[in-house]
């Protein structure tokens, strides 16, 4: 599918994914999660639901390293978390209010909801050049926020990129790598980032 134009702000009200999935991941604490995408995104919450979902199961995801499974829940039950797809406004208004500036570019996290930017789900960056991988590296990183992980930097010229590192602005001499373990057994990760 190819897209020509997203949307640059919506409705600001979000269709929520009225469907679960099975726990993935057997051992760690339990995270249980929702998905909705904005009215006027142009995107159907279940798909956006079956690419989060499709991430956090992954063997390289969160699930590798045995601290945390997830399960993903219709909207009205009980969740820790809920995962956003908005317009680039909709995604400054709702990470302002939590204390992050993305200037209609890149996604964030605050408390318990995860703000993924539809430009970036889009178009992704040049330096991912499938957008598949990009998709997958913002939700694990956005999602890494939520599990307590902060940002870090490469660690060294052609390391595989932490996943924690801002690789929406650049891979800093890294190679672009969408997992926290993307072996399935080791997390990479790097110094941690200058505040």
């Amino acid at each position: 599918m190819v897209v020509t134009a997203v949307p640059a702000r919506g409705t600001g009200k979000f269709d929520f994914s009225g469907t679960g999935a099975a726990r993935v991941g057997g051992a760690g604490r339990l995270v249980r999660y929702t998905v909705g995408t904005e009215q006027g995104s142009g995107v159907d919450p279940e798909d956006f639901a079956a690419a989060v979902h499709a991430t956090l199961s992954d063997p390289r995801s969160w699930i590798a390293g045995a601290r945390f499974s997830f399960q993903r829940v219709p909207a009205g039950q009980p969740s820790e978390l809920t995962v956003h797809l908005a317009t680039p406004g909709t995604t400054d208004t709702m990470c302002a209010k939590r204390g992050v500036r993305t200037r209609g570019e890149v996604s964030c996290r605050g408390g318990r909801d995860v703000i993924i930017n539809l430009k970036r789900w889009q178009l992704g960056v040049a330096w991912y050049p499938r957008l598949a991988d990009y998709r997958d590296m913002v939700v694990n990183h956005e999602v890494g926020h939520f599990l307590g992980n902060g940002h870090v930097v490469c660690p060294r010229k052609g390391a595989p990129a932490p996943v924690m590192a801002r690789q929406t602005f650049g891979l800093e001499g890294c190679v672009q790598n969408p997992w926290p373990y993307p072996d399935g057994r080791t997390y990479v990760t790097g110094p941690a980032a200058p505040r």
